[in-house]
């Protein structure tokens, strides 16, 4: 299994404080850990009485190229003055930047924005939040990622399901069913993916859940952690902050994409694209808790993961994919 957590041992208060100062910031000392599995992020106090958000991350999820497409995109978003927290440059050694490196960590530093989740039962809210990532998919189609992972085909899952099998971690009376159904389901997602060839690919945020929007009453929306930023079609920022039984979701998508059409052309054939958008989620998320399962925080947070009623759970759920992406195919 792979180990992602070698340095974040050695990640201690200390470290990051010198890291920071290191980067010709003052911090105070007092260090607040904000909530995130992958990387350590934390809220830094300055001695001038302001604020920042350090995120030191994870060691060898990322390529330096990979971080620095995701920060050139915030930086491109935040100066066409579409709402994001994008990375500070800093300046180390002499040399400026996005992207510090101090004693064998990379780290990364954003100002300090607050909000609250995003009230996603009210079609104003959602019509807001369209027109923006209408705005952002504008800044993500002049040029695309050439370092970062794509959502345009079913290889995250490949990946994914090729991991699991190598590392021979399903409970052996459940490995085969759950083979059989991800195979199944990673055909469905191709032949989604091959059934729009003339899709439109673009630079995404590529994790847009509601809790990657901060709301503030008299500025709206601003989003938060592109830490997944990606390449695919703009289907992927949307179907995630669509939530309830099917009338709900649709009441909430027409509300999201009327606000996104006042920008930008939506494709609405990519809808034919969303159920296998979330089984490809479902598959890559198995993965990744996977092989995270030697950070001592992952045990603790995800205590199911990894039984026998965890793997029966998903094959079950990814058979009842393999229906809704059939249905998904004969809809759209």
């Amino acid at each position: 299994m792979t180990d992602t957590t070698a340095g974040f041992g050695l990640l201690t208060p200390e470290l990051m404080l010198d890291a920071l100062e290191h980067a010709g910031l003052r911090p105070d000392g007092r260090l607040l850990q904000l909530n995130s599995y992958e990387n350590r992020v934390l809220l830094a106090h300055l001695e001038d009485g302001a604020a920042v958000v350090a995120k030191f991350y994870r060691p060898g999820r990322w390529t330096d190229a990979q971080i620095l497409e995701e920060h050139a995109f915030a930086q491109a978003l935040a100066a066409a003055e579409v709402p994001v927290v994008a990375p500070l440059t800093l300046t180390i050694d002499g040399a400026t930047g996005t992207l510090g490196h101090f004693q064998d960590q990379r780290f990364a530093v954003t100002p300090r924005q607050g909000g609250r989740a995003p009230e996603l039962e009210d079609p104003e809210v959602l019509r807001w939040i369209g027109r923006f990532l209408a705005r952002m998919h504008d800044v993500g189609q002049a040029q695309p990622f050439h370092a970062r992972l794509a959502w345009n085909s079913a290889a995250p899952s490949r990946d994914a399901r090729d991991w699991l099998r190598a590392q021979d971690t399903l409970p052996p009376e459940l490995s085969a069913h759950w083979h059989d159904a991800a195979a199944r389901c990673i055909d469905a997602i191709d032949a989604a993916f091959d059934s729009l060839p003339d899709r439109r690919s673009l630079r995404l945020h590529g994790d847009c859940h509601p809790g990657n929007i901060l709301w503030t009453p008299d500025r709206g929306p601003h989003f938060v952690d592109l830490d997944d930023a990606a390449q695919g079609p703009a289907v992927q920022d949307l179907w995630m902050l669509l939530s309830g039984d099917p009338e709900a979701a649709r009441i909430q998508r027409d509300a999201l994409l009327d606000g996104y059409e006042s920008v930008r052309e939506f494709d609405w054939r990519e809808l034919r694209l969303v159920e296998a958008l979330r089984t490809q989620r479902m598959i890559h998320h198995s993965a990744w808790l996977a092989r995270r399962w030697d950070d001592p925080a992952f045990p603790l947070a995800f205590p199911w993961f990894g039984t026998p009623n965890y793997w029966s759970d998903q094959v079950v759920k990814l058979r009842e994919q393999l229906e809704a992406m059939q249905v998904a195919a004969e809809r759209f």
